[in-house]
């Protein structure tokens, strides 16, 4: 079974038994989180259901597994001639959440 959920203003497909990385949430490792906002429910060969926009009485329920960090991003400015040089690194913080099961 597989579905598509909306977090924090983003959209993840998301099966059963996959890990998903969403934006840092002050949750606690090992806690219950329950997605509401399903926009797609469907299994594959079988029946599906599409939201307008949302799909009615589907949650996805998942398990979060404690925070983590991206990869270390380099973003570089420079203008020629004028002896002007920029260097900034940047490092996402994300909340791994493994998903447990979809009901519809």
């Amino acid at each position: 079974m597989e579905a598509v959920i909306q977090h924090s203003g983003r959209q993840f497909k998301v099966k059963e038994g996959i890990t998903i990385d969403l934006d840092l949430c002050p949750l606690e490792a090992g806690s219950v989180i329950e997605f509401g906002e399903v926009l797609y429910v469907g299994k594959e060969g079988g029946p599906s259901s599409l939201g307008k926009p949302l799909v009615a009485g589907a949650k996805v329920i998942g398990k979060v597994l404690g925070e983590k960090r991206g990869p270390k991003l380099i973003s570089a400015k420079f203008r020629r001639r004028k002896n002007s040089r920029r260097r900034i690194g940047h490092r996402q913080s994300y909340t791994s959440v493994l998903i447990e099961s979809i009901q519809a």
